[in-house]
This record gives structure tokens, C-alpha cells and sequence, in this order.
């Protein structure tokens, strides 16, 4: 009932934002396309629209709290907050899905659309058939943006709660603020002890001017795995379970 509330009510804000965001990753995977080929229009889309589709949908999930009217009838409603707290959750996990089954079928389609174009009898058919497949849902870069996409979607899911005018702009300032804060903060770390350096990955890598070349300088693999596995994976989690925490504050 709380899940048919939420989409009854704000069908703009969920079915509607969830229809033009699927079109506009169309769009994008279009035109990067014609542009610049197939693996730019794979990577740049997904990456936009799980990521990117993820934190502007969870914008809207707990935007009911926007005002003191609705987020008085949501807060009594005969529901518990986890109840409440998962109803926003299975939104964006829906959303997710949803998009990952678009893509993977818009994906398909323009890349057997490419193949089936080709010349059969040309010299280069086999090199041309095989320089476009679709995009793996299970490779490295894919699980890299399910991570961003689970970091900035929990943000996003925390500030709704936090900020009540303005969610989405004052959470995004707030996520470039703390993303460059640790990345002055790592930048002047890592100067002070190895001096002129020519770039430094936040709490991963350091690359130093060694002559005409650059020597790249990796954190150990224990306390590498320890800050990827936390960026990654910990603090998504505990970006997550906050919006719970905030809706008991505000039954209070």
C-alpha cells in the first residue's frame, strides 16, 4: 500500500522522470555514437544513465518530506520506517533494473544493426565484425559504476532526507565539495613526502617526474584493497542504511 501511495501520487516524479530518463540515455548512445563509434556511446551511457539516472531518481524517492503537509501524512501513515526506508529502496533498485534490461536491449540492437550492415565479402569483414560487441554488464568498468552509482545514489537517498529545499542541488555541492576536499587532501599528502609529483589518484597511486618519463608509485595491496573496498563498497552501505536512521529522527 505504501509502494502504491508513493507511485500514485508522484507519477511524474517516478514514472515520468524513469520514461524521459530512458529516452535521454537513447539520445546519448545516438549521438556519442555517430560521433565518436561504439565504445565511447557504451561507456558514456551507461555510465550516465545508471549513475547519473540513479541520483536524480533517488532525488524524488523521499521528496515527499519537501513539506511539512505531505511529510506529516507520510510520517503517519500505519507504516514502520523500515518499511518506509525499503519502499524508497526498491524505487531504486527497480530503476536500476529497469535501466540495465533498456540499455542491454538498445545495446543489442545497434550493434546487430552494425553487423548485419557489413559487407560480408570485404577483405576486413572479420576484423570489422569483431571491433563491435555489446557492452559486458560484468566487466571491470561496469562494477566500477555500479560502485559510483551505489555511492552517489545513497548520497543522494541521505540528502533528500537532510536538506529539505533543494535536495539534489545542495547534495550535489556537497558531493564536489568532499570529492575535492580528499583530493587536495591527498594531493598535499602526497607532495609533502615525495615533493614535485605529476598526479595523484585519490588514496591510490602517485606518479613522479622521473626525468622526460613518470614512475607510478601504488600504495600497498593490503591498504590499497582496504581504501578501494571501503570507497567502493562501505561507505555506499552506509550512505544507504542513513535515510533509515533520519526517518526515525523525524517521527520523533
Amino acid at each position: 500500500m505504501l509502494f502504491k501511495k508513493t507511485i500514485s501520487e508522484r507519477p511524474v516524479q517516478t514514472i515520468g522522470v524513469t520514461a524521459l530518463l530512458l529516452i535521454l540515455s537513447l539520445i546519448l548512445y545516438v549521438v556519442v555514437k555517430e560521433l565518436a563509434g561504439f565504445g565511447p556511446a557504451q561507456n558514456i551511457t551507461f555510465i550516465w544513465g545508471l549513475a547519473g539516472g540513479s541520483f536524480f531518481l533517488a532525488s524524488f524517492v523521499f521528496g515527499y518530506f519537501n513539506t511539512n503537509a505531505n511529510g506529516s501524512s507520510y510520517l503517519t501513515l500505519p507504516a514502520s520506517c523500515l518499511e518506509k526506508w525499503l519502499c524508497g529502496i526498491l524505487i531504486c533498485i527497480l530503476f536500476a533494473v529497469i535501466f540495465l534490461v533498456f540499455y542491454h536491449l538498445i545495446d543489442v540492437a545497434f550493434v546487430a544493426a552494425y553487423h548485419n550492415g557489413l559487407d560480408k565479402t570485404s577483405l576486413f569483414y572479420k576484423e570489422q565484425y569483431e571491433s563491435v560487441t555489446t557492452f559486458d554488464l560484468n566487466y571491470r568498468i561496469a562494477w566500477r559504476v555500479y560502485s559510483i552509482s551505489l555511492m552517489i545514489t545513497g548520497a543522494m537517498l541521505t540528502g533528500a532526507l537532510y536538506f529539505n529545499k533543494g535536495a539534489i542541488i545542495k547534495t550535489a555541492i556537497s558531493i564536489c565539495i568532499i570529492f575535492m576536499g580528499l583530493f587536495g587532501l591527498n594531493w598535499l599528502i602526497a607532495e609533502s613526502f615525495f615533493g614535485d609529483i605529476a598526479n595523484a589518484g585519490v588514496y591510490h597511486h602517485v606518479s613522479l617526474h622521473l626525468g622526460n618519463e613518470e614512475a607510478i608509485l601504488l600504495l600497498p595491496s593490503s591498504t590499497q584493497d582496504f581504501f578501494l573496498y571501503s570507497t567502493f563498497w562501505i561507505i555506499p552501505s552506509i550512505l544507504w542504511v542513513l535515510p533509515l536512521l533520519r526517518l526515525k529522527e523525524k517521527e520523533f
